[in-house]
């Protein structure tokens, strides 16, 4: 491939002495102006004894300091794309783009509100929409890689900066002046002939600040900013909790007979884990997925199996200084005070009136249907597995720790296939490659890395993504390995939204950040095929933001209900187990040969496999959300007993633990209070859309892909249902999704 001409970034740009005095002017760098005296000669001789003082030599003036100037202070960047200058950031950094940003933004906002002019869409919309990008800039950067790679130094600025940007954010939604101008136009928005996009970007701020407070009284604000404050500071703790909880959890092994039944693979990178955490020559588990979930499927240790499983659900469960039961009482009594001051009657109400679900009642009605098919199929599942374990000596029950193990033994049994043996054939780096080959047929896109781009760690890798026609769409950051200082799970973000601004494209960088398996010394990184979804459905949102064809920021890209925003992640996971797309990329790391036909026809048989347990884990930590936000009395609960309240009248079988319990369902305590529904209200849209290619009998028609780009590309310029008709020609069916859970 043709590799993208880019401009070296790794070397220090030094400062002009000039740019440092008006630097030191503005207040912005300290210029050291001092003088030392030199009371040595200069001339190498011996000093001459005179009546008279000799007259001192001149005092040479000091060589210019090279100033360590702020990235975020600088007008541009100077990298290829804008992309952030991660080698010269530092953590000095962060606390004065901060302040500046919200600086910025303040000014921004009074200029607005100072007008005399009467508020149009270009004078109060517009400008506010763009207030924010010097916020942005350093928010976006610190944010993400808070997430990706923090560390001590970084939680303590994570810590005093989060109560500053909650005031910071009240302020503005709680600016009367500004607020007036909004519902001006809001209110005469029946006349204006603005364009579709313009309306939606009003509609959304206008709620914005609704749902802000800014219709409550003095007394009732003043109460919505301590509740604001005091919940940014909760989710920030439970957070902290959380990964601190996964840093100190270690199963450590030290003999064979402890490694029996792990395949080589499995021993291979635990050996490295243990290397890396300073256990060297000892098998280290951690609660990373890559290690405990082959742990659990191969072990024939029930013991330690126990162990380690118990320490996964048992995250922030200890009665100690990290526990998070007495967080998310508060969190959920608090969200109840914050929803009926805005006149809601409990926090899923307000929350979901901007969702497509739109109320709790929507989404009951769709959990219910599927709990109702999917319970029994748990139990059959369940009760499978009880008659291999009453094949064996000595008998137990099952237990929820005991399910991987059986289910990967029964998946063996029913279909010869085993998850390992399929590893070999997904290598990451081909997986990539599938991903990107998807993407090139249905969308026109090629992606370049670049391997000189700054980065914020040694292993992130950087691509430009460029469309059909050569020209850049946007940028690609990928993180794709567990270390200390990383979250769980997997998730897309962006350092730069696309947006127009002055009939300008600014193209967007995107970032995917994952767990998958480590490389080990002997070997690549082989996936297991849920890692390979992974990708796939990360690569779905990361489409969604570089596809994105918006003016404005309000709605581009991502920023569209949360129970949409999955749509376009999930829909991707379709084409990662068809079996002309994994041809393309299911190749033998050593061989090179190509995945057999007959273990993807065993791959493809053994889909609706173990659907049971996965929908009906899923749907229980769903109904414990709901659960929670739909409360009613701001009374803090004992969380325990409210779970398990909770989960018992749903008849929630004890083999089957719910995916997220109360205190690590981090999900809950960020953006999807009240969402984690929106995975399977998705999954009605995703597998009603994948089913238009089937109808096209191609599942790269270019007609249907140009469609869905279509969607893509509009973000939330329209409702969410619009935007899919257009699409599909009418709303989504939820038969496809029955028959892809096995529950019809």
């Amino acid at each position: 491939m043709k590799r993208c001409s880019s401009i070296p970034t790794r070397a220090r740009r030094a400062v002009t002495a000039s740019l440092v005095a008006l630097l030191a002017v503005l207040g912005l760098v300290a210029c050291d102006a001092k003088k030392q005296k030199d009371t040595t000669p200069g001339n190498g001789n011996p000093p001459v004894e005179t009546s008279k003082k000799a007259a001192p030599e001149p005092v040479k003036p000091e060589p210019a300091k090279v100033v360590d100037v702020n990235p975020f202070l600088q007008e541009t960047w100077g990298t290829p794309h804008e992309i952030p200058p991660f080698d010269k950031i530092k953590m000095e950094h962060y606390m004065p783009a901060f302040e500046k940003g919200m600086k910025d933004q303040k000014a921004a906002i009074a200029k607005i509100t100072s007008q005399k002019e009467a508020p149009s869409f270009e004078n109060t919309i517009e400008p506010l929409e763009y207030s924010s990008e010097s916020l942005d800039r350093v928010a976006n950067v610190f944010f993400l890689i808070a997430s990706a790679d923090t560390n001590d130094e970084m939680q303590k600025i994570q810590k005093d900066i989060t109560p500053i940007l909650t005031r910071h954010s009240d302020d503005i939604l709680l600016d009367a002046k500004l607020f007036e101008r909004i519902r001006t136009l809001a209110t005469a928005r029946v006349n204006w002939a603005g364009t579709l996009e313009q309306r939606m970007v009003l509609d959304k701020h206008y709620k914005r600040f609704v749902r802000g407070g800014a219709l409550l009284s003095a007394e009732d604000q003043k109460k919505l900013r301590a509740i604001n404050e005091e919940l940014a500071n909760l989710s920030l703790k439970y957070n902290e909790n959380l990964l601190a909880e996964v840093k100190r959890f270690e199963l450590v092994l030290t003999t064979e007979a402890e490694l029996d039944g792990l395949p080589e693979s499995v021993r291979a990178a635990a050996l490295a884990a243990g290397k890396a955490r300073g256990k060297e020559g000892k098998w280290v588990f951690t609660l990373d997925k890559p290690s405990w979930i082959p742990f659990l499927q191969y072990s024939k240790r029930r013991d330690l199996r126990e162990k380690l499983y118990k320490g996964y659900i048992n995250k922030g469960d200890h009665n100690d200084d990290l526990d998070n039961k007495k967080l998310i009482a508060k969190v959920a009594s608090l969200r109840v005070s914050q929803a009926k001051l805005l006149g809601f009657k409990n926090y899923a109400d307000y929350a979901l009136d901007i969702q497509m679900a739109k109320n709790s009642a929507g989404v009951y009605k769709l959990l219910d249907q599927l709990w109702k098919a999917a319970l029994p199929n748990g139990k059959k599942e369940a009760a499978a597995l009880q008659k291999m374990i009453d094949k064996e000596k000595p008998r137990f029950k099952l237990a929820s720790w005991d399910w991987w193990y059986y289910a990967e033994k029964l998946r063996k049994e029913k279909y010869d296939l085993d998850e390992e043996a399929m590893r070999p054939y997904f290598q990451l780096e081909n997986v990539i490659n599938g991903v990107f080959g998807v993407s090139g047929k249905l969308y026109g896109l090629k992606f370049v890395e670049q391997k000189d781009y700054p980065k914020y760690n040694p292993e992130v890798r950087s691509f430009d993504v460029l469309g059909a026609d050569g020209k850049l769409v946007g940028v690609l950051v990928a993180d794709f390995h567990p270390r200390p200082g990383k979250r769980g799970g997997a998730w897309m973000g962006e350092y730069r939204q696309q947006k127009r601004k002055a009939g300008k494209n600014v193209e967007p960088i995107v970032t995917i950040v994952c767990n998958f398996t480590r490389p080990t010394p002997d070997t690549p990184a082989l996936l297991s095929f849920e890692e390979v979804s992974t990708l796939f459905h990360e690569f779905g949102h990361a489409l969604h933001g570089l596809l994105s064809d918006s003016t404005y920021p309000m709605v581009a890209g991502t920023n569209v209900p949360t129970d949409f925003v999955e749509l376009p992640s999930q829909i991707m996971e379709h084409w990662a187990s068809e079996p002309e797309v994994l041809k393309s990329f299911a190749k033998h790391w050593k061989t090179g040969e190509v995945i057999p036909v007959a273990l993807v026809e065993k791959m493809t048989k053994s889909q609706l496999f173990n659907q049971g347990f996965e929908t009906v884990e899923y749907l229980a930590a769903s109904m414990l959300d709901m659960a929670w936000h739909t409360l009613t009395d701001p009374t803090e609960l004992d969380a325990a007993a409210f779970e398990k309240k909770t989960l018992a009248k749903l008849g929630l079988i004890p083999e089957i633990i719910s995916r997220y319990r109360s205190t690590y369902f981090s999900h809950v305590v960020g953006g999807y209070a009240a969402g984690y529904y929106s995975y399977i209200w998705a999954a009605v849209l995703d597998n009603d859309a994948f089913e238009a290619f089937r109808e096209a009998r191609n599942i790269f028609d270019p007609a249907t892909a140009a469609k869905f780009r279509k969607l893509l590309a509009s973000g939330h310029t329209q409702e969410p249902m619009e935007l899919y008709k257009a699409f599909r020609g009418r709303e989504p069916k939820i038969e496809p999704l029955l028959k892809q859970r096995g529950l019809k």
